[in-house]
């Protein structure tokens, strides 16, 4: 069970920014991290204290050896968690599903930001790889368990099989699918 100081912190948006940006590029310095999410690099330091205190990132070793900056990188990749791991605690609770709310308000944001781009600045093979898939089906909870196991090792997996060391033109890119009971 992740802990709830784990959560909130990764879910305040300018930290979520930190951890997904460092996700991406890997171990960065501070100024580098200021330019590219448009902030100071004051706050980006305080944020990193934060993240680091609940073990979402650590300090790495500066590749030039220059002790004079601060260089930070991911100490963990991923979460896992629902509001229900917090049964026992109600204020622990209430900040899990803020968390949770935040969360999902992120992915919906990215998702509109790419909608609302216009097609005609889009390059025609991203739209075309760009997907949403959605169903509706009967499961019982082990069953949409094993599903999301399932996703979570694909994913894995398809993350792991990338060579970034092949030239290919890449670009950032935001996955995320929910499996949740409901009805039509």
């Amino acid at each position: 069970m992740e802990e709830i100081q784990a959560i909130t912190a990764v879910h305040h948006p300018v930290r979520r920014r930190i951890v997904d940006y460092l996700g991406l590029y890997g171990a960065s310095q501070v100024t580098t991290l200021a330019r590219a999410l448009d902030q100071q690099v004051g706050s980006i330091s305080h944020h990193l204290r934060m993240l680091e205190r609940a073990g979402i990132v650590e300090r790495a070793d500066d590749p030039n050896e220059d002790k004079r900056t601060s260089w930070w990188k991911p100490a963990r990749r991923g979460f896992t968690w629902s509001v229900d791991d917090f049964g026992d605690s109600p204020s622990d609770a209430l900040l899990a599903r803020e968390a949770e709310r935040t969360n999902i308000s992120t992915q919906l944001q990215r998702l509109k930001g790419w909608h609302s781009s216009k097609p005609q600045r889009r390059a025609p093979e991203w739209s075309r790889a760009a997907f949403s898939i959605d169903t509706f089906t009967w499961a019982t909870a082990e069953e949409l368990a094993t599903l999301s196991e399932a996703l979570r090792t694909t994913v894995d997996a398809w993350r792991a099989g990338i060579d970034t060391d092949d030239g290919a033109a890449r670009r950032p890119v935001f996955v995320f699918a929910h499996g949740f009971p409901t009805t039509p």
